[in-house]
Formats: structure tokens, sequence, C-alpha cells
């Protein structure tokens, strides 16, 4: 399959303190549209709600009948109208407000998807991009950048553009640390998908260990946020005693806001380099095909959100496998850990026995082990291997098995029947 190559580079900005306000405000005024779009609809919906032989007790919306749904192109459209009326959406880029109608469109089929949860209310300070989608020109100038309306303000560009990308659209983004610009830049290459080739490994996650795989190596779960736990813990304590809208109280919020930064960035450049150390000893890399949302609902929900298994299975660990050319491939999760590696018997066992016992041929070894070689040979048995590549130990083991059975087979079928 070709695809359109497409990736986005983070850089820190250094807008003034004019620039900064002047963003502030946009992000203020794009809040307040967002509000008012969803009210809007939320207003539009609960008018064709009402029960015929009752009213309710607080309030009814009264919307005449002939009115339309206001979908994502009348709201667009009344944004026009709403600029000669209020001077501060005026003020704001056009495209940035229809990217904000936009949010709402897409909050709203979501809602439809899944058939409940009605999009929220911004509150206050919490909207926190402003999304330029097209850019007439290229936006750097050397060491600074120019954001449309906004005008140049410094860039740190700790890696180049790579030769032959163009920028395609940018995200101002407003964090605790800081402002960052989102780069998001696109080449006009096709370029395939890694085929199958090389040495395979599975890979087991969990909590015990952060993973295991199929050659025996079993890598501990760092606890990024029992390290800040009481230093945050701390922090929010004294947020209860403070006056809402205060300066004091808008510091701490932000100082807390560094805190759950600096784990979130820990936790990411971990996993980026667990990921480089896994590509550097395969070339062809099976996980399971597993829901993570449903193991961080569970009793051990706090621990399955601090290791970030999600982020480095289904995020971190595809893009590098993609970076670095080597397969990537998920597995039926089923009986993994139930399965033993050797002979394929059957073994049952709970999450409290870490030790995998087979009891048809004796093989004893670490319980995430064995399922990383069940995993690595589902992997290989369902892709097509290309003559001369290596093949990895468990499907070995696997046509050893096939071959004895087949030569017991043979024996059997040639020896003489005697008739009574």
């Amino acid at each position: 399959m070709m695809v359109m190559f497409q990736m986005t580079f983070r850089y820190r900005i250094y807008p003034d303190l004019e620039q900064e306000q002047q963003m502030l405000n946009w992000l203020e005024t794009c809040r307040k549209v967002y509000n008012h779009a969803v009210r809007e609809r939320k207003d539009w919906i609960n008018s064709r709600k009402c029960q015929i032989d009752r009213c309710s007790l607080q309030s009814e919306y009264i919307i005449p009948a002939d009115v339309s749904y206001p979908n994502y192109y009348a709201q667009k459209k009344a944004l026009t109208a709403a600029k000669n009326d209020f001077p501060l959406i005026k003020a704001v880029h056009s495209q940035v407000l229809q990217e904000v109608i936009a949010r709402v469109e897409s909050a709203f089929a979501f809602m439809k998807e899944r058939g409940f949860g009605f999009p929220r209310f911004k509150k206050f300070g919490q909207f926190k991009t402003l999304n330029f989608p097209q850019l007439q020109a290229n936006p750097l100038r050397a060491t600074q950048i120019k954001i449309p309306k906004v005008g140049l303000m410094p860039i740190v560009l700790h890696r180049p553009i790579p030769e032959g990308f163009e920028i395609k659209s940018l995200r101002v983004i407003c964090k605790h640390s800081g402002w960052y610009v989102t780069l998001c830049l696109q080449a006009d290459v096709s370029i395939p998908n890694v085929p199958p080739h090389g040495n395979a490994i599975g890979i087991d996650v969990g909590l015990s260990y952060f993973l295991s795989t199929s050659d025996g190596e079993q890598i501990n779960r760092p606890r990024f946020f029992d390290k800040l736990h009481r230093k945050l813990e701390l922090l929010q304590h004294c947020l209860k005693r403070k006056q809402k809208r205060s300066i004091t109280r808008a510091k701490l919020i932000q100082k807390i806001g560094r805190v759950h930064e600096q784990i979130a960035a820990g936790r990411l450049d971990w996993q980026f380099k667990l990921a480089h150390h896994l590509c550097d000893r395969a070339q062809m890399i099976f996980v399971e095909d597993l829901d993570f949302r449903i193991m961080a609902k569970g009793m051990l929900g706090k621990h399955t959100l601090d290791a970030g298994l999600g982020q480095f299975v289904n995020q971190v660990l595809p893009w590098v496998c993609f970076k670095r050319g080597v397969y990537y491939g998920k597995v039926d999760p089923n009986g993994t850990s139930q399965t033993c590696p050797d002979c394929r018997a059957r073994v049952k066992k709970d999450l409290s026995a870490r030790i995998h016992e087979c009891h048809e041929c004796g093989s004893v070894k670490p319980r995430d082990v064995a399922s990383g070689q069940v995993i690595c040979a589902r992997g290989l048995s369902g892709v097509e291997i290309a003559s001369g590549a290596e093949v990895s130990g468990a499907l070995e083991t696997l046509s050893r098995q096939l071959a004895s059975k087949l030569e017991s087979l043979k024996s059997d079928l040639e020896k003489p029947v005697l008739y009574s």
C-alpha cells in the first residue's frame, strides 16, 4: 500500500508580550465561539425532545419547527455575519475560527458514532490550540517563524526541516511550560509499507514487567508518576485554599501543569529509547492486539496509565518501526498466556502464576517470556517469509514438531494390517 508521507515536528517559540496577549485573546474568543456553537446545537436538539403531555418545570426551548439543524456549514456561514456585530471575532484569523467549528462538528460526529456523551463546554483557560490549516508561503525565516496576523517570533529549530518536505499547516499550542508550534510536513513521495523480513521477536506487555520479549529479555516498568506523586499531592492540597481567578491560584496551576508535563515528557522519551533498542535487535516485531482502555478502567488503572502501555504499543513503537524499516504486526491475544510455546499444549494458569510449567513437555520458563514466544509464532504464521530469510526459534520448534508427527503418522501407515 502506497501512502503520502506526512509527519509533524514540534518546536518551542518565544512570542513577545504583545504577541502573547494577542494569542491569549484569540484563545478566549475561540473558546466562546466553541461554547456558542455547542449551545446552539444542544438547544435545537432539546427543542425536538419535549414531551407532548407535559412541559419542563425549569425552562423550555422554543425554536420554530421550520428552523433547520445548525450543522457545520450553517455555523460557518453565521461566523461571517457575526463579525459585523462582534469586533473580537473579526480580530481572529478567519480560518482559525472555521477550525473551531470543525472541532464542534467532529465532537458531535463522535457522539453519534458511540451513541452517548454530549460534547462539554470549555471552561476558562481550557482552549489551548490555534490551528492554521493553510499557509500562503513558507513561514520559517532563518531563526524566526511568521504566524498569520501575529507576526514574526523566535523559534528554536532543534532539528532542521528535512529536504523535500513542505510545511502545509501549523498549530500553535499554549502549555504551562510555554508556547509551542507544531508544523505539519508533507513530501510528494510515496513510501511502501515495510515487508516481512529477517529476525522476529514477540513482545508481551504487562505491569510486573513493562515488556518481555520472546528471546528472554525483560524490561522493568519505570514508575514515572509515583516518583512525583507526593509533590503533586502537596501542590494540589495548596490549590484548594486559593481563591478562584486569583494570581496565586493561576501560578500554582501553572506549576502543577509543569509537573504533569515533566512526567509525560519523561515517559515519552523513555519509550522512544526502548523502541529504538527493540528495533536494533530484530527486523520484525509482533505484539498483541489489545484494548488498553479496558485495562485502564480496572483496579490497576492507575498503574496502567502510569506505564503508558497503549501509547507505546499503538503510537511510539509503530512509528519507530516505520522509520527504522522494521516490520510491525499485531496478533490475536486470545490464549497467548495459556499456551505452551514448545508443544502448543493448553496450560491454564491464573494471574498469580508467574512461571510457565508445561505438563506435556516439561517446559519451565517465565510466564511473560513464554507468552512472547507464542506471540512471535502467531505473527510468523500469519505472514509470508521471503526465501532465504531467517526464521525464529519458535517457528523452528513448530516445524520440527510437525515433521516428527508426520514421520510417526507415516510409519503407522506403513505397518502391516492383520485381519482376523
